[in-house]
């Protein structure tokens, strides 16, 4: 029997609507598109402080970042400031379609662009996903429970499958990504912890 897609409630400066996956995202990604630099850049900061403070990130020796791109939360500076703190830092890349794998980003390593759009290293080496201590993850939207709502096409979800559960996993996001709840399916995964400002 074809299901109709559940619909959550959003606020995002105006009376509360109920809006599909799809919505929330073209919403979402419209905010991210034009928001000023400025402000990506401040908020950008702030989350990377809140990040770098937190006891789970201090620890962790290899962390498996993400390379941000189209708006999203500027982890540049955090991957340059990681690897100066002397962590081994790791990067999505996507291999037959739809499935990520771990990459080493060494220092001054050289960057390409991969099909979706998103750089990534030109060589590449590939790091056991047992090996790393900690993911940072990307996300359209997320609520305060974890939920994480992507860009529709299942890659993450199915990553964060895949990742040992003793492996913790945060998401960044700037406040306007984080709503009362996400509509969920069977098939998404959620983040221990989101970071966001």
């Amino acid at each position: 029997m074809h299901q109709r897609p559940r619909r959550t409630n959003i606020k995002m400066g105006f009376e509360d609507v109920r809006l599909t996956k799809k919505q929330i995202r073209s919403k979402i990604l419209l905010r991210l598109k034009t928001q000023k630099e400025e402000e990506r850049e401040n908020k950008s900061k702030i989350i990377k402080k809140k990040l770098f403070g937190r006891q789970v990130f201090q620890k962790a020796k290899r962390i498996m970042f993400y390379i941000s791109f189209d708006g999203e939360v500027n982890t540049k500076d955090m991957i340059k400031e990681a690897l100066k703190l002397g962590k081994i830092v790791a990067v999505p890349v996507c291999v037959k379609g739809r499935v990520i794998k771990a990459c080493l980003l060494p220092k001054r390593a050289k960057l390409i662009k991969a099909p979706y759009g998103v750089c990534e290293p030109a060589i590449k080496r590939f790091i056991d996903l047992d090996n790393l201590d900690l993911v940072i993850v990307p996300g359209v939207a997320f609520d305060k429970k974890g939920s994480r709502l992507g860009r529709g096409k299942g890659c993450y979800d199915y990553f964060l499958r895949k990742v040992p559960k003793r492996i913790p996993s945060i998401g960044l996001a700037f406040d306007f990504q984080i709503l009362p709840s996400i509509p969920a399916s069977s098939d998404d995964v959620n983040v221990d912890k989101v970071v966001f400002a």
